[in-house]
């Protein structure tokens, strides 16, 4: 016959819930700089294709 399992703290659920919200909230941290850097044009690891200005004589 099957037993149910212990209740898990209440202590031990905030620790795992935040442990998930601070990688997500470094995830986000480490996105925005990628973006940053694109955006300024210093990136080293992406090659932005930049776009041709066509003068019209």
């Amino acid at each position: 016959m099957t037993v149910p399992k212990k209740r898990t703290s209440m202590s031990k659920k905030h620790i795992r819930r935040n442990l998930w919200k601070k990688k997500g909230s470094l995830e986000a941290v480490k996105a925005f700089s990628l973006a940053k850097s694109i955006s300024t044009g210093k990136s080293k690891s992406f090659f932005v294709r930049q776009k041709k200005v066509l003068e019209k004589s």
